[in-house]
């Protein structure tokens, strides 16, 4: 199978290719639930097999856990044939096992504890040990990790953070990118102001921004979006189902945003969920396109922990949607009138 593909050159130095489609390694880190490895590699290579060539992951992603276990999948892969992106910003540090970080939210995982750290010592030791946990000599795409209020304890704290990241962590980005080691740079946040913030402040390349370009959210079309566009930002969409529900429709239970979906969330998604029905589409299928119609938009990465979600995952990349389903979203104010999508 062949995935349609997008094109990033930002610097006109012959740039990157992502799949529409690409494979975010946080679920198959033991999150929430233990995997096994034979089971995170017979994913991986249904992904591969699919036509993915676009794999994210990070050192918080199971502890280390993520990016050893794509060490284990990418070593008999040709370098040339697929992207890889990984995140600074944070250290792991050893420790007892009972004092280790993210019981609860990761299982079976090495016992390690976080260190926020976007100095520039700290970037670029970040970057050797993924380097090393990873087994390869270069890395894609290097995003700073959780630049957002949710992960920096709020608008003070995130201040201060950027200012760390912009005093030094940046600083040793633009230099890995200068000598090769990496293609781009950018960062990996759950809020979009602080992807303005650093596109207006710093020299960013891309931002993989999780669940704030999606069908049920479009508020980053005001001013971020077309900052991004005027200089050339690509955009990679992480959570594009906003954790769950538009991949579950609002049934009881469904999550929005980490969190069980207010009523009022899921009734928005109940009307979107109706025009998808009149259109013969499946919800999830709509979730997937709707964030790839906009021009700065390179890939989605949707989540997945077993071969179904890959299946399904794929299955959502390849779906065709009718374009007056677009319309008739706009005409019952369900998407705003300004998002890009594809003419009737």
């Amino acid at each position: 199978m062949t995935l349609t593909t997008r094109h990033w050159d930002r610097h006109g130095t012959g740039g990157l290719t992502f799949t529409e489609l690409g494979f975010g390694a946080a679920p198959l880190a033991n999150l929430y639930r233990a995997i096994s490895d034979a089971e995170a590699e017979a994913i991986l290579e249904a992904a591969w097999a699919a036509g993915v060539r676009y794999y994210d992951t990070a050192p918080l992603y199971g502890l280390g856990l993520s990016e050893t276990r794509l060490n284990r999948f990418l070593r008999d892969k040709p370098r040339d044939e697929y992207i890889l992106s990984t995140k600074v910003g944070r250290l792991l540090r050893p420790c007892a096992p009972e004092d280790r970080d993210g019981f609860g939210k990761w299982f079976d995982v090495p016992a390690r504890n976080e260190v926020y750290d976007y100095s520039y010592d700290g970037v670029m030791r970040s970057v050797e040990f993924s380097l090393e946990r990873l087994g390869l000599h270069r890395i894609d795409v290097l995003y700073a990790h959780d630049l957002d209020q949710r992960n920096q304890g709020g608008a003070e704290g995130l201040q201060a953070r950027l200012e760390e990241f912009m005093g030094g962590g940046h600083r040793a980005l633009v230099e890995l990118r200068e000598q090769g080691v990496i293609a781009a740079i950018g960062a990996g946040v759950n809020e979009w102001e602080p992807c303005e913030w650093l596109a207006r402040n710093g020299d960013m390349d891309l931002f993989l921004l999780a669940g704030r370009y999606t069908l049920l959210e479009q508020e980053a079309l005001e001013t971020m979006l077309p900052l991004c566009e005027a200089k050339g930002i690509g955009l990679v969409i992480g959570g594009p189902y906003n954790s769950g529900i538009l991949a579950t429709g609002p049934v009881e239970g469904a999550y929005y945003d980490y969190e069980i979906a207010p009523q009022p969330i899921r009734d928005r998604v109940a009307a979107i969920e109706a025009v998808c029905a009149r259109h013969d589409t499946r919800l999830v299928d709509a979730a997937f396109r709707f964030p790839l119609c906009h021009p700065a938009v390179v890939s989605v990465i949707p989540g997945g922990q077993s071969l179904a979600d890959m299946a399904g995952n794929v299955k959502a990349a390849t779906a065709v949607i009718p374009p007056a389903l677009w319309t008739d979203l706009k005409a019952e104010g369900l998407i705003r009138p300004d998002a890009p999508v594809p003419e009737v």
